[in-house]
């Protein structure tokens, strides 16, 4: 044993086999063996880069070459101090680090039956190893021995990390501990203070973004969403736009990182640098937010919900699967590792164990309710999802588009598409006799035509990288795409046959990135949010002319009164919806018709604290579509979980509705006999809902409700075009209703698709036709 080891301590050994592939970048003071040089370096040693492969393959979508916990979107890096010896260089180090090496000891701790988890002491000879003091008293070792003027600090700091550990030893594992409320706490951070002056910080570490098109058939474009305070370079971006190749980026400061990617900003990566000379792995004092300009305590709600939601997003196992017929377990797994945060006065809060914790905070295990729970009123025809991550047999590519017969609530048909291997269906949109169904490869280039009654593939048109939206312009029946990766709208000849123009979203010539469009009810005005650039592109069809007017940060998607009077904007990292008049003032503030309005979705929010109980809250906004009768407003939050009700008459959020993860896609379809059901995909679970906006139809909405649930699954019934690999059911983004109920479209409708409306559907908006 070292004569720096305290009595029971196990020192850090060097293995060299790596249970777990790591991306990681760690400096020492000496030279050490050289790694081959490689593309993705799993382990570094000296300024090796930590490299995000940006892929197209379910959950490697920010690929650091790890897999903890089946998470492969998260890499470490231990931040370089000149004065150690050595650093992290082995496999079985970095397992250690990241306690995989005791993922059975430590995830999914067993209750006692007070619903309480074991106390850290427990774990008996791992707790040394489940704090990660085995790691920082490696690093003492090392400056102690380097530097004889440090031993002293370095044997004071031996002591204190054994009796550190007994006082830890009586706490529940899923307990914060402030550590200036435990003298030894205070005492050894004092220590670890006084050695970081013999072994100063060292150079940055590097990340690389690469975009292969071998790997990624769609243009990338990351950008930062959480660094700690005082990085330098962020928020980071790239203001060129969706790009192939590489790029790279300095992490200056210990602490947590987080990407996203622009053009699919569900696919995620994180870094933590760790510094060695701290209890647990470092997330910061403060971490800045690209959300309102955040600058935030690491252990505030929104750190630590982002954070949750991270890891339920970029872990395949952590998605929610419902059973159709009855209720389920769910657990997310996060790592159980431990994590050093500072609250809001400042001092240092040790998360022992982070699975332990989110378990406490977020209420897991959780019930998931049964998932075919059937509305007693039936819609009226079908309704299309995009099935996105949906993994078919014989296809290198993911996705499918799945029509639900909404008359007899029946998973009807999936296009897969093999034989053309489709790439991300993304949204989809129908022509005006219903013969066909546009379907965008968001990850691609395309734009599919398939026979809507038989699922046969028609028709294939390429018309610019990543195209995410398409909706048909009302009587000429022409399409218009938006090219997301790009900066354009582009229209297409009725049946997709043919690309007829482009128009720039951008006048001033910067990129902007549209993506989900909305088209006016008279087919003669465009709105395209624009995540890149914080505003909108009104275009004027007639003559493609555009104008830009303002919105909050990061706007994805658009919607339009049917009267097309005003527009609004969901701003994703915002936290807002954006209002804007189209002509006359048209929005409403107070009462009063304004020019714009911004709609706050976390007026109930603290960002430290959290939502308020039982207020309405939302947050990370996607598709928020108004009903066909302007009387309400549903938006899609993905970081809630809910669906927020606004009322568009008075611009006012009137309450929110549950969803499940990955809250995406909304968009409304007849309810039989009168009314309208609107219908909820979600990426991370298998489940679509069925909203009715109002139940009574007296057009007060304060009555809303989650009418109705069901699995997406395939059945023996289901129609298809191939056979489902895995993820069945999951992914669910675009929503298609058909037949088109909205101003319009819907007065397009002939045969038998007109009769089964009613009177009001067919005239949304003049009740003296009825």
């Amino acid at each position: 044993m070292s004569p720096l080891a305290p009595p029971g301590a196990r020192t850090r050994r060097w293995r060299g086999k790596a249970v777990v592939t790591l991306a990681v970048a760690a400096v020492g003071a000496s030279a050490l063996v050289a790694l081959p040089a490689a593309a993705q370096q799993p382990i570094g040693l000296g300024p090796v880069p930590i490299t995000f492969h940006m892929r197209d393959d379910n959950g490697k979508w920010f690929d650091s070459g790890l897999n903890l916990f089946g998470d492969q979107s998260l890499a470490v890096a231990e931040m370089p101090r000149l004065g150690t010896l050595g650093g992290l260089t082995t496999g079985g180090e970095l397992t250690s680090l990241l306690n995989s090496d005791l993922g059975g000891a430590l995830g999914n701790l067993v209750r006692n039956v007070a619903g309480q988890v074991p106390v850290l002491g427990s774990l008996g000879g791992d707790l040394w190893k489940a704090l990660n003091l085995d790691s920082t008293l490696s690093t003492v070792q090392s400056i102690g021995a380097a530097n004889p003027k440090a031993l002293p600090s370095a044997l004071k700091a031996t002591g204190l990390l054994g009796q550190f550990a007994q006082a830890l030893s009586a706490l529940p594992a899923d307990q914060p501990v402030n550590l200036n409320s435990l003298p030894v706490g205070v005492d050894l951070q004092g220590a670890l203070n006084d050695l970081a002056k013999f072994a100063v910080k060292g150079p940055p570490v590097t990340v690389n973004f690469v975009v292969d098109p071998n790997e990624s058939t769609g243009a990338r474009d990351p950008m930062g969403l959480i660094a700690p305070e005082g990085a330098q370079g962020f928020p980071y971006d790239n203001p060129s736009g969706a790009f192939f190749g590489e790029r790279s980026v300095q992490l200056t400061e210990p602490g947590l990182y987080a990407f996203t990617d622009m053009v699919t900003p569900y696919m995620l990566g994180a870094v933590v640098v760790d510094d060695p000379l701290t209890i647990g792995l470092d997330f910061g004092k403060a971490s800045m937010v690209n959300s309102r300009n955040l600058v935030v305590p690491t252990n505030s709600d929104i750190v630590n919900r982002l954070v949750n939601t991270f890891f339920n997003i970029t872990n395949p196992n952590n998605w929610q699967q419902f059973k159709a017929d009855s209720e389920n377990s769910f657990d997310a797994i996060q790592p159980p590792v431990p994590i050093l945060q500072y609250d809001a006065a400042g001092n240092p809060v040790l998360i022992p164990n982070l699975d332990a914790y989110f378990d406490k905070k977020f209420s897991y295990p959780k019930t998931l309710s049964k998932g075919n729970q059937l509305p007693a009123t039936p819609g009226v025809g079908e309704v299309w999802i995009d099935t996105e991550v949906e993994e078919w047999a014989g296809k290198k590519a993911v996705g499918s588009a799945t029509k639900v017969n909404v008359e007899n609530w029946t998973v009807d048909r999936k296009i897969g598409a093999p034989s053309i291997n489709m790439n991300n269906p993304h949204n989809m949109w129908t022509d005006k006799d219903y013969k066909y169904l546009y379907q965008t490869e968001w990850f691609s280039n395309k734009v599919d035509v398939f026979d809507r009654e038989t699922g046969q593939f028609v028709r294939q048109t390429q018309v610019g990288q990543n195209p995410a939206h398409v909706m048909t312009e009302t009587g000429s029946d022409k399409l218009v795409i938006g090219i997301n990766a790009g900066n354009e709208i582009v229209e297409l000849a009725p049946g997709a046959t043919s690309v007829l123009r482009k128009i720039s979203v951008s006048p001033t010539g910067e990129v902007r990135h549209p993506h989900a469009h909305w088209t006016s009810s008279d087919g003669k005005t465009v709105v395209t949010p624009n995540v890149l650039t914080n505003n909108a592109s009104v275009i004027d069809m007639p003559t493609g002319t555009v104008r830009t007017e303002p919105t909050g940060q990061f706007p994805i998607a658009s919607s339009m009164t049917p009267d097309s009077s005003k527009f609004y904007t969901a701003d994703f990292l915002g936290e807002t919806i954006t209002c804007v008049s189209l002509a006359a003032n048209a929005c409403v503030d107070n009462g009063e018709k304004v020019h714009s309005k911004t709609i706050d979705l976390w007026a109930n929010y603290s960002p430290q604290d959290g939502p308020k109980a039982g207020a309405p809250f939302g947050g990370l906004t996607i598709q928020l579509p108004v009903s066909p009768d302007g009387n309400a407003m549903l938006a899609a939050n993905v970081l809630s979980q809910t669906v927020t009700v606004v009322d568009p008459r008075t611009d006012k959020v009137v309450k929110d509705l549950p969803c499940t993860a990955g809250c995406h896609g909304i968009n409304f379809g007849a309810k039989k006999g009168g009314g309208y059901y609107a219908y909820v995909s979600n990426k991370f679970s298998n489940v679509m809902q069925i909203i009715d906006v109002d139940p009574n139809g007296d057009g007060n909405i304060s009555d809303a409700k989650v009418a109705g649930q069901l699995t997406l699954d395939g059945t023996a019934s289901t129609k298809m075009d191939g056979s489902i690999a895995a993820k069945a059911g999951y992914g669910g983004q675009g929503v298609l209703p058909i037949p088109l109920v909205y101003n319009g479209w819907v007065q397009q409708n002939q045969g038998t698709w007109r009769e089964s409306l009613t009177c009001r559907q067919l005239n949304p908006l003049d009740q003296s036709a009825c």
